[in-house]
């Protein structure tokens, strides 16, 4: 375990298309308002979106959480792993179904590289699903090399992703 930091502001991308998927990312909000170091400080509704990269499965139901937190990078990573394993998710296949998906997209102003962590998530300026919660959490985020999120939701504007305000 490495110690304690100052807290950092990280988010956290949370996605499910199994088992009841809202309930699932509701779930998932309140086991990272748990964990030790952490205050959740606040979430961004749901968003029902189509699945990235394999097609023939259910859409997703998406959202983002703000945490302030003192744990490390890694240890942050662990934790999330955890929560997933409770939940049962399985990674049998890249971009397959699953229970419950928890993605560190943003840790501070840090760049993250190391075996099995990259920070900021390489993806997510590409993805809407988590531009636009991030965005509606805190507009004024910014990916360190890419620019503020903001001004990132122009570019996957093309992309189907519905609020849903936690209805399935």
């Amino acid at each position: 375990m490495s110690p304690l930091q100052p807290s950092q502001l990280a988010y956290v991308g949370l996605g499910s298309n199994l088992e009841d998927p809202v309930r699932q990312v509701q779930r998932g909000f309140e086991e990272l308002a748990q964990l030790p170091g952490t205050h959740l400080l606040k979430h961004s509704s749901f968003y029902r979106t189509a699945p990235v990269g394999k097609a023939d499965q259910p859409d997703f139901v998406n959202a983002v959480a703000l945490l302030e937190t003192t744990l490390a990078p890694d240890d942050l990573l662990g934790h999330l792993l955890a929560i997933e394993a409770r939940h049962g998710r399985v990674r049998a296949e890249r971009n397959g179904p699953r229970t419950l998906d928890l993605d560190l997209l943003l840790f501070g102003e840090r760049i993250v590289r190391a075996p099995g962590l990259e920070v900021p998530h390489p993806r997510m300026h590409e993805r809407a699903f988590v531009l636009l919660p991030v965005a509606e959490v805190s507009p004024e985020a910014v990916i360190p090399g890419r620019g503020r999120v903001a001004d990132l939701v122009a570019s996957v504007a093309d992309q189907r992703v519905t609020r849903i305000d936690g209805q399935a």
